[in-house]
């Protein structure tokens, strides 16, 4: 009776590490080249997505030798982390123009599937991430969709989980807009059968917008609903395990030129300029730049204003990161992704912050 008893706290024991040490996932989508792949922090990460393979007919092709080298790389840093996945993925904004007409019959799936699994096996990566934007709504100018794509899209991941098996891993980039949340996907059929849902919560305000904002605030305002906590609580509402959920963020900011100097560019008229690059900032909006830095205390939020050059910039920056990073931790979420590892600082970027707090937060439990 003894031995039963002590062997049931040593059980009881270990099981109990075991939920202390389970932590956040960091997936990290990566489009740059092969060299810089072979430098990339592997340690402080638990996926690379790689950026990204499209449709050649109806397979999964990756399209150059360069992109081939690069996954070569991306898989070789399993040596310095044996438990780092690298995972291919589908499609981006732009490139899944033809993925409404190839997924909608089941032949063209099945085969699509067979040449991820052959993709997987002939690279050594560990699944697929699905970024088809979007099935049954509009994407990018142009691109075909139809109501039918809902139920095809939970097709497509069934025919994936059969080639592929329970090994692979399988997720995909959602959108952060209530319209793709409500039309796009089948969450109570899909679910079992996936990894986890990468939340895109950034671009909420985009390129094609006329009025500034946050892209990707936090927490919801009165003058934006559209936010981080909107679209991960109205899935959880929906019956979506959080542990299935991934918040996401974002390396790069936003600017728009041509915006009034009213609330200090927030919330105004305005023309979407150009994208920038979190390793950019220093040199871009440095002490002689013309830029005032803001805080959005509601949504959590910085932003830039050029009162002169009517210039206006949203972004992610350090304290807004570290407050995301605990919201996944704090939600139970399964973790973090950022578009993308690219664009971050060699040193004391974003990506250090996500694991600052990571630690931190397991030194606490």
């Amino acid at each position: 009776m003894k031995h039963l008893l002590l062997l049931f706290f040593l059980l009881s024991v270990l099981t109990s590490t075991n939920a202390r040490q389970k932590s956040i996932t960091i997936i990290a989508y990566y489009s740059g080249g092969p060299e810089q792949a072979a430098q990339l922090p592997a340690e402080k990460l638990t996926h690379i997505i790689f950026s990204f393979g499209h449709l050649k007919g109806n397979q999964f092709d990756i399209g150059s030798k360069r992109d081939s080298s690069t996954i070569k790389n991306l898989v070789a840093l399993k040596k310095r982390n044996p438990a780092l996945k690298v995972i291919l993925s589908l499609g981006g904004w732009g490139g899944c123009e033809t993925c409404s007409d190839v997924f909608s019959t089941a032949s063209a799936r099945h085969e699509f599937a067979l040449s991820v699994l052959k993709a997987n096996q002939y690279f050594k990566t560990d699944g697929l991430d699905l970024d088809w934007e979007y099935p049954a709504i509009e994407g990018p100018p142009g691109h075909a969709y139809k109501a039918e794509d809902k139920d095809n899209f939970t097709s497509l991941i069934k025919e994936l989980r059969t080639t592929l098996g329970k090994k692979s891993e399988i997720s995909f980039a959602a959108g952060g807009i209530k319209k793709f949340l409500d039309e796009s996907v089948d969450w109570k059929a899909i679910i079992p059968l996936i990894d986890r849902v990468n939340m895109m919560t950034y671009d909420l305000v985009g390129g094609y917008s006329i009025r500034t904002g946050h892209h990707t605030p936090l927490y919801s305002t009165a003058e934006q609903p559209a936010s981080t906590d909107y679209a991960i609580q109205y899935l959880i509402k929906q019956g979506v395990p959080a542990s299935k959920l991934v918040l996401g963020a974002a390396f790069y900011g936003r600017m728009w030129e041509e915006v009034p100097s009213v609330n200090n560019g927030l919330y105004q008229s305005g023309k979407f300029k150009e994208f920038i690059d979190f390793k950019n900032f220093d040199t871009r909006f440095d002490a002689n730049s013309g830029f005032t830095f803001y805080w959005d205390e509601v949504a959590k939020a910085p932003y830039l204003y050029n009162a002169e050059k009517k210039l206006y910039v949203t972004y992610d920056d350090k304290k807004s990161m570290a407050l995301k990073t605990q919201y996944a931790i704090d939600n139970k979420l399964d973790g973090i992704m950022f578009w993308e590892l690219a664009c971050d600082k060699e040193k004391d970027g974003l990506l250090d912050v996500i694991v600052n707090v990571k630690n931190e937060a397991r030194h606490k439990k």
